[in-house]
């Protein structure tokens, strides 16, 4: 039993800690749907990040719709949250095309995308996974896996919380006003 109560104590500690975690998020360079260089800075306001792309048949603009009503509610609330999808298979989401897509699911939607090794490195700092895996017999027919994650960050990009695919729309909308109100300046 006392095995039993250790692994309990030290599962509570790794929960209690997720939250504050400084291994996830940091900068990132990448070009907008408007061909525009930002950073995790110039976004102007704090943002969710979900990484996925564009040509996903129904996990992606599931959660993207999702992401979508989650800002209008907080900005009813008066509290501003852009929503961003980044890419995670540029060479099929040009800037162009991101530019018709998010904006189908509202007009403050950012899409961002950037080089592959722009992709790698913002997936390897908010540790998203992904993989191509081909559909097809030609090279260009493929899908991507990928971890579908919801990450929250500041107004100066900093890494706040993220948030489960599985997780309800107002307790991620609740989550999201504790977060911003407890980090710092």
């Amino acid at each position: 039993m006392k095995w039993f109560t250790a692994l309990l104590l030290a599962s509570l500690a790794a929960t209690s800690t997720a939250a504050t975690r400084s291994d996830v998020g940091g900068p990132f360079q990448l070009t907008d749907q408007n061909g525009q260089r930002v950073n995790e800075r110039s976004l102007g306001e704090p943002a969710l990040l979900y990484f996925g792309f564009m040509t996903c048949p129904a996990i992606c603009p599931t959660d993207l719709a999702k992401m979508a009503r989650i800002s209008r509610q907080l900005k009813q609330q008066g509290i501003a949250v852009r929503p961003v999808f980044v890419t995670i298979d540029p060479e099929r989401d040009t800037p162009k095309k991101l530019k018709e897509y998010v904006n189908y699911f509202a007009s403050d939607f950012v899409g961002l995308t950037g080089s592959p090794q722009d992709i790698v490195r913002i997936t390897d700092a908010y540790h998203v996974y992904y993989k191509k895996v081909p559909s097809g017999d030609r090279p260009d027919q493929y899908m991507m896996d990928h971890s579908t994650i919801l990450f929250l960050i500041d107004s100066q990009g900093r890494y706040l919380k993220h948030f489960g695919r599985g997780m309800d729309e107002k307790e991620i909308e609740k989550q999201v006003v504790t977060a911003l109100s407890d980090a710092p300046a």
